[in-house]
């Protein structure tokens, strides 16, 4: 082998040991032909192979390091299959399909299930408040209309694979001085269909589902929360191979309001009062997440001071009570006053016993 076997592996001469175990793990998930399709990526795999083989066997790397080459070849202490790293190849079958090789190999590739899709939707207050049922509209992967999900060109028919001859896998043998060694794996040829397209449907290019518009309805309960996510099940893309569709997931945006704030399942306004129903007293109606409520206002009413409502806040999501509607009041002063308003103002003062120049301790603000 005359190649550069750290360059295949993209490495530098006299790599560590981890060093190349790692570029080997990386450079293998990269080219093995069950995940890259493309033209000479098979090839390009049992190079890194051939390339870990040697570096990996401390005889044989320091044959090549100092000789520039190595015996790979069958017999003695050469590579064959994938003796001498079986560990790191199990890992990386692992990192691909979620399982080992044992019984005899991995079985035909079958239907597969659909990704799941998010769509993000935004509520008004009003709306959490009172729940409500949503149409919305989403693009997913269905069954195409024109091959019935076939993939095939209407009219034709799929064909086995001349590859594997319908098993959906390819053996190969090699034999070494420890005696003959088998591998199975999946046929990339037909991605373990065992079948082939050979005069795809041209709607979809042999895929068999095509990107749909549709409309749901979707449900929410009062009371949710900005975050929440709601399933809608089997609502995401259709699975190839006649695999089941995946899930929708709505997520729960909160628009904020020009009034209320929201603070868990409690509703926070701020209200202006005129200083004179405050002092008098009063009932005002004041605007609630469901409509309209009235608010007395007893006289004598300071600004800051909160009102509270009872369980007329947000419903407690997947609960059976509600939060509270909290009023916090803020005086109202006239910003110019007539002639005659000031002297209307003035007995008033007068009469309240209040003085020009009041004593600085009545100004004091007491916690």
């Amino acid at each position: 082998m005359s190649e550069d076997l750290y360059g295949l592996l993209g490495l530098s001469k006299g790599a560590s040991e981890g060093e190349i175990k790692s570029a080997y793990r990386k450079m293998a998930r990269k080219y093995h032909p069950d995940v890259n399709k493309e033209a000479g990526a098979e090839d390009t795999f049992k190079k890194i192979q051939k390339a870990y083989a040697i570096l990996s066997d401390p005889q044989k790397k320091a044959q090549y390091d100092q000789f520039g080459i190595a015996d790979d070849g069958p017999g003695g202490s050469g590579f064959s299959g994938f003796e001498g790293f079986s560990d790191s190849f199990e890992d990386i079958f692992e990192s691909f399909f979620g399982g080992s090789r044992g019984g005899g190999g991995r079985r035909r590739s079958g239907p597969r299930k659909g990704e799941d899709l998010r769509y993000d939707l935004e509520l008004t207050l009003e709306e959490v408040a009172s729940g409500l049922t949503k149409t919305i509209e989403i693009f997913h992967l269905d069954k195409c209309d024109t091959c019935s999900g076939e993939g095939a060109k209407p009219g034709t028919s799929k064909s086995t694979c001349s590859y594997c001859k319908g098993t959906g896998q390819l053996q190969s043998v090699q034999r070494t001085m420890l005696g003959t060694f088998s591998q199975v794996s999946i046929c990339h040829h037909c991605e373990g269909a065992g079948e082939r397209i050979t005069d795809p449907c041209q709607s979809c290019h042999g895929r068999g589902l095509e990107k749909k518009r549709r409309q749901l309805d979707v449900t929410i309960p009062a009371g949710v929360t900005a975050g929440t996510r709601l399933r809608v099940s089997g609502e995401g893309n259709r699975g190839e191979k006649g695999g089941g569709a995946g899930d929708l997931y709505v997520f729960v945006g909160i628009l904020d309001h020009d009034f209320f704030e929201r603070n868990d399942d409690d509703v926070h306004i701020r209200i202006k009062v005129p200083f004179t129903q405050a002092l008098l007293g009063t009932k005002i109606k004041i605007p609630t997440l469901t409509g309209e409520a009235k608010l007395k206002i007893p006289p004598g009413t300071q600004s800051g001071m909160v009102f509270r409502l009872s369980g007329k806040g947000f419903p407690r999501f997947r609960g059976y009570s509600s939060g509270d509607y909290y009023v916090t009041v803020d005086i109202s002063l006239p910003e110019k006053l007539t002639n005659e308003q000031k002297e209307v103002i003035k007995n008033l003062s007068e009469s309240l016993g209040e003085q020009d120049v009041a004593p600085m301790e009545d100004y004091i603000v007491y916690r």
